[in-house]
């Protein structure tokens, strides 16, 4: 039965591969994949000989149409990319929308993705969020700050370490000094690690400490004095609450 999988694949730790993700690599008659260099790694790891091909940013465009016809032609095909889950900033949203748009089944996988962790790991609000993604390189990149100056949901950002401290910056000066700030690196690999503080503070620590590897940061909402002080007195309400109960 012809069917496009959007299989998620380890951020890092290999130990995060789903038996069925590994189940469904091995029955596809396809796979594509971002990099084949990166992805045939993964492969050979799970022991799985699935033919693949490429898929990126670069041909997605063009590639499209002809996976259509072979998913019509009754073929499987599996979407990775080459850590985390396809679409989220990576190749998959082009090949999904084509396949809804021709009643082809898509059937997400559940799995490894960064931004997930580094929300949790953040210790922010995370009932509502905002995903960002990669800000815009040059054009369009103020812009967006000051669209979100205002946001008082949680934002989540990734960005690359070469840029990280030029972002911290950003940070500041668009969303002040004082707006809370984590960021995540390296997430389930050997030396993860998360800063926290002000944003002024995480700016001051990647200064001095370079960072290296795939990043997220995390960016406390725009919340008005009214509303930090509403959640002050509604914490001390529930901690009398609790001495009365005791």
């Amino acid at each position: 039965m012809s069917k496009l999988y959007i299989v998620p694949t380890p951020i890092g730790n290999l130990e995060d591969m789903t038996f069925r993700a590994i189940k469904v690599l091995k029955e596809v008659d396809l796979i594509l994949a971002e990099d084949t260099r990166t992805s045939g790694k993964l492969l050979k790891h799970f022991e799985i000989s699935t033919h693949m091909h490429s898929h990126h940013m670069h041909n997605e465009h063009k590639t499209v149409e002809s996976l259509v016809k072979r998913l019509q032609a009754g073929e499987s095909i599996a979407l990775i990319s080459d850590a985390g889950t396809p679409a989220i900033s990576d190749p998959g949203f082009l090949l999904t929308r084509a396949c809804v748009e021709n009643n082809i089944e898509v059937d997400c996988l559940p799995g490894a993705t960064a931004f997930v962790p580094a929300l949790v790991n953040s210790g922010l609000p995370n009932d509502r969020f905002v995903f960002e993604g990669f800000l815009p390189e040059k054009k369009g990149r103020q812009t967006r700050y000051l669209a979100l100056a205002e946001e008082n949901r949680t934002m989540i950002f990734y960005v690359s370490p070469h840029k990280l401290v030029k972002t911290l910056a950003e940070f500041v000066q668009y969303f002040g000094a004082d707006r809370p700030v984590s960021v995540s690196r390296e997430l389930s690999k050997l030396h993860e690690e998360t800063i926290r503080g002000t944003a002024a503070e995480v700016l001051k620590h990647f200064e001095t400490k370079p960072p290296k590897g795939e990043i997220v940061a995390v960016v406390g909402g725009n919340i008005s004095e009214k509303e930090k002080t509403r959640g002050t007195r509604a914490k001390g309400e529930r901690s009398n609450a609790n001495k009365s109960e005791e």
